[in-house]
């Protein structure tokens, strides 16, 4: 079992007070941009991360595959705009490497194995690192990019 990922995020407090008067679309809108800015942040240094530990010799790339997803099932279900850092092919579940190879990094199912490790590997996370160290820089640039989405909103007349 791995330890999960804790953090303090500090610095929201300035900019949840400003969005309480405004609309819902206008909130929704520039978070949505801002919390993508943020999780490609989490994403690039996963990337380099993954260069790390990949072997040069193998046509496999784990970082090729590093990827944002936005969660429109969230959002549709509760409002939350939730994007997903994670490797594209995933654990593979039943998909041959075949059907895998057409992905960016081709087939990468092994990720997991250097991220959590098994009886024979030790873990070598890169995810759960790329979160971790950056978790601060990322609240950073989403509070700067909202704020400037909320900026332009104003300088519009929007509300």
């Amino acid at each position: 079992m791995t330890d999960p990922v804790t953090a303090n995020v500090e610095g929201l407090e300035p900019l949840l007070a400003r969005m309480e008067n405004l609309s819902f679309d206008l909130r929704k809108k520039g978070g949505r941009f801002a919390m993508r800015k943020a999780a490609n942040l989490i994403r690039d240094k996963a990337r380099e991360n993954a260069k790390q530990l990949d072997d040069p010799k193998s046509a496999a790339d784990i970082s090729a595959n590093v990827a944002v997803r936005f969660s429109p099932k969230d959002f549709k279900r509760n409002g939350n705009l939730v994007f997903r850092v994670g490797v594209l092919g995933g654990a593979g579940g039943r998909k041959s490497a075949e059907q895998l190879s057409g992905l960016p990094g081709q087939d990468t199912r092994h990720w997991r194995q250097q991220e959590f490790g098994n009886s024979r590997h030790p873990a070598q996370p890169f995810m759960r690192r790329a979160l971790s160290e950056n978790i601060q820089a990322a609240t950073d640039e989403f509070i700067n990019q909202y704020n400037k989405a909320l900026d332009r909103a104003i300088k519009r007349g929007e509300r």
